[in-house]
C-alpha cells in the first residue's frame, strides 16, 4: 500500500495557510500495542468505512506474524503481512476487553495463514480468510477459504464451486460479503489473473452469505464473467466492481471493469465510470452512497468519484475550494476525506462537505498530508508527511485543529504512531505504529505493530493508565517550502486495490501498459 497513493500535483511554492485555530484542547489517549504472535509484525487492514476493522465498542482485528516460516506452498495472497514481504505465517487476531486472541486458521493451523477482515459490534463474530490444506492446482499454493469465527471457533463458508473464497465485509445482521471462485474457466479471472498472474483460472464472483441462505452468487454486470464484493452496509447493500464484458481493452489489458451497487430490490446496478474502462469503489456508507476512483477517457489518468442517488460526480472537477484526487472514506452524513490539490498547496488532507473541500493542513514542519478515516462526529485520522524522507506522523483533526497523535500518548510509549486505519464514534483509533528500530521504508509492513488508541475522556472513565488532563495543541500550519511535482493526472494504480483490501493486485491490471 503506497502512502502517496494517487497523486495530482503542480510545480510551485506552498504558501502559508492562515492559522485561525492556534490553540485547541485535546484528550490524551491510552496506547495499546497489540504486539505480535512471536513474529516481526502485525497489522490492521487498510481503511474503509463499512468494513468494521474497529467496531463502535472498541473491538478490532487484523493479522499478526507467528514465529513459523512460510514455505513455497503458502498462499502469497494471505501470507506475508501487509505488504507481502514478511516470510512468516500470519494468524488472524481479535482485540477486545484488554486482551488479544489468536484466532488460528483452518487445520493444520500451525502453518496456515489467516486474516481477520471485519469484526462484529460485540466481538462475537469475526470474518476473513484462511488457507486450508488443499493445494490449488492452478497456482500450486494452498487454497483460500472465506471463514467466520464465532466466539473464537472457526468455520469454512465454502466457495461457489471453485478453489478460493475470501470474506471481506460483515454487517450487524450477520451478513457477509466477499468474493469466491466457481468452476468456469476464465483467462481474466480477477483472483487468478490479477492476483495470481495465471490465465488458466476460473471465474471470480461476488457473494453475499447469511446463515439462512449460505453463499449466494450476486452475478455480474452486462456480459462480464467476474465480479468482486468489497463493501457491505447495514441495509444489506453491497458495493464492488465487475467486468461488463469479456473483451480486454488495449489500455488496461483486461475487460472493462465498472463499480456496482447491489441490493435485494434492484440487483446489481452499474455505477458507470468517468469515461475510462476501469473504476472501483473505495468506500460505502449506510445510506448507499459510494465513493471510488475511475479512469478518465483514454485510461491515462483517474479521478475520485461520488455516486449518490443515481448520479456519478467527478470530485476533482466538481469541487470548489480544492481538487480531491483521492476519496478514502465517507461517513453517513456524506462527508468525504482523502487528499487534494489546493490553490496554494500541492497535496493536503481535505474534508468535503456539499461540494466544498476544506484544506485540513498538515503538521508543522511537514509538506503534505492525507486523511484516511472519518467518524460521524467529523473526527478525522490520517498521516502528515515530511518535505524530505518518507516517515510520516499520525494525526487527529477535530474542531478545526490538527494534532500529532504521538503528542497525545504517554512519553516513552512503545510505538511511534504512523498510519491510522479507522476511527469509531467513541473516538477510538486503530492503525499501525513503529516500534524502536523499525523504519517507515515499507509503511511499517515488515516490522510495524497494530495499535489501538483509547481516548481518556468522559466516555472512557476509569481506564487504567489514562491521563484525564487536557492537552493544548497548535493547529497545523503549512510552511513556505518549494516543491516540484508532476502536474499530470495519474491513471488508476495498483495501490487502489491494495487500499481496498490487503490482497495484492499487480500493476499490469491498472492503467496503460508500457
Amino acid at each position: 500500500m503506497a502512502l502517496a497513493g494517487l497523486s495530482k500535483s503542480v510545480t510551485g511554492t506552498i504558501a502559508a495557510t492562515p492559522d485561525t485555530n492556534t490553540h485547541h484542547q485535546h484528550h490524551h489517549y491510552r496506547l495499546v500495542d497489540i504486539g505480535t504472535f512471536g513474529g516481526p509484525a502485525s497489522f490492521i487492514n487498510p481503511p474503509n468505512n463499512v468494513n468494521p476493522e474497529l467496531s463502535s465498542r472498541g473491538v478490532t482485528g487484523g493479522a499478526s506474524a507467528t514465529s513459523v516460516s512460510t514455505t513455497s506452498t503458502n498462499n502469497f495472497a494471505a501470507c506475508g503481512g501487509l505488504d507481502g514481504l514478511v516470510p512468516k505465517v500470519f494468524h488472524a487476531f481479535e482485540w477486545q476487553k484488554g486482551s488479544v486472541l489468536d484466532l488460528g486458521a483452518l487445520p493444520p493451523a500451525h502453518n496456515h495463514c489467516s486474516d481477520a477482515e471485519a469484526v462484529s459490534e460485540n466481538g462475537d463474530i469475526v470474518v476473513g480468510a484462511s488457507e486450508n490444506e488443499i493445494i490449488d492446482p492452478i497456482l500450486g499454493v494452498h487454497e483460500l477459504r472465506a471463514v467466520r469465527w464465532q466466539n473464537g471457533a472457526i468455520s469454512d463458508l465454502g466457495t461457489l464451486g471453485g478453489n478460493i473464497a475470501v470474506a471481506g465485509s460483515l454487517n450487524k445482521q450477520g451478513q457477509v460479503a466477499g468474493f469466491a471462485s466457481n468452476s468456469m474457466p476464465d483467462s481474466f479471472s480477477i483472483y487468478y489473473y490479477l492476483i495470481g498472474g495465471s490465465s488458466n483460472g476460473t471465474q471470480t464472483r461476488a457473494f453475499l452469505w447469511d446463515e439462512s441462505n449460505g453463499m449466494r452468487d450476486l452475478g455480474t454486470l452486462g456480459t462480464g464473467n467476474d465480479a468482486l464484493a468489497s463493501f457491505l452496509n447495514v441495509r444489506g447493500q453491497v458495493a464492488g466492481f465487475s467486468y461488463t464484458n469479456a473483451t480486454p481493452n488495449p489500455t488496461t489489458g483486461i475487460p472493462t471493469l465498472d463499480p456496482f451497487l447491489w441490493d435485494e430490490r434492484n440487483g446489481m446496478q452499474d455505477l458507470g465510470t468517468l469515461g475510462g474502462t476501469l473504476g472501483s469503489p473505495t468506500a460505502l456508507n449506510n445510506h448507499g452512497e459510494v465513493i471510488g476512483i475511475s479512469n478518465l477517457n483514454g485510461d491515462q489518468s483517474a479521478d475520485p468519484f461520488l455516486w449518490k442517488d443515481g448520479i456519478l460526480l467527478d470530485l476533482y472537477t466538481s469541487t470548489s475550494g480544492g481538487n480531491p484526487f483521492t476519496a478514502d472514506a465517507i461517513n453517513d452524513a456524506g462527508e468525504i476525506v482523502g487528499q487534494a490539490l489546493f490553490p496554494n498547496q500541492v497535496s493536503d488532507a481535505y474534508l468535503w462537505r456539499n461540494g466544498v473541500a476544506t484544506d485540513l493542513g498538515h503538521l508543522e514542519g511537514d509538506c503534505s498530508s492525507r486523511a484516511w478515516a472519518i467518524n460521524s462526529k467529523s473526527q478525522i485520522a490520517g498521516i502528515s508527511l515530511p518535505c524530505t524522507g518518507i516517515e510520516g506522523r499520525a494525526f487527529l483533526w477535530e474542531n478545526g485543529s490538527m494534532v500529532n497523535l504521538n503528542a497525545l500518548v504517554p512519553p516513552g510509549s512503545s510505538l511511534k504512531l504512523l498510519l491510522p486505519m479507522a476511527i469509531n464514534d467513541r473516538g477510538e483509533i486503530t492503525g499501525i505504529g513503529l516500534p524502536p528500530g523499525c523504519t517507515h521504508t515499507d509503511n511499517g509492513g515488515e516490522c510495524g505493530h497494530a495499535f489501538l488508541l483509547i481516548p481518556c475522556d468522559e466516555n472512557h472513565p476509569g481506564i487504567e493508565g489514562c491521563d484525564y488532563s487536557l492537552v493544548d495543541a497548535s493547529a497545523a500550519v503549512a510552511q513556505t517550502v518549494p516543491v516540484i511535482r508532476d502536474a499530470s493526472r495519474p491513471a488508476l494504480p495498483p495501490s487502489l486495490m491494495s487500499r481496498m483490501s490487503r490482497y495484492h493486485f499487480p500493476g499490469r491490471a491498472f492503467g496503460p501498459r508500457n
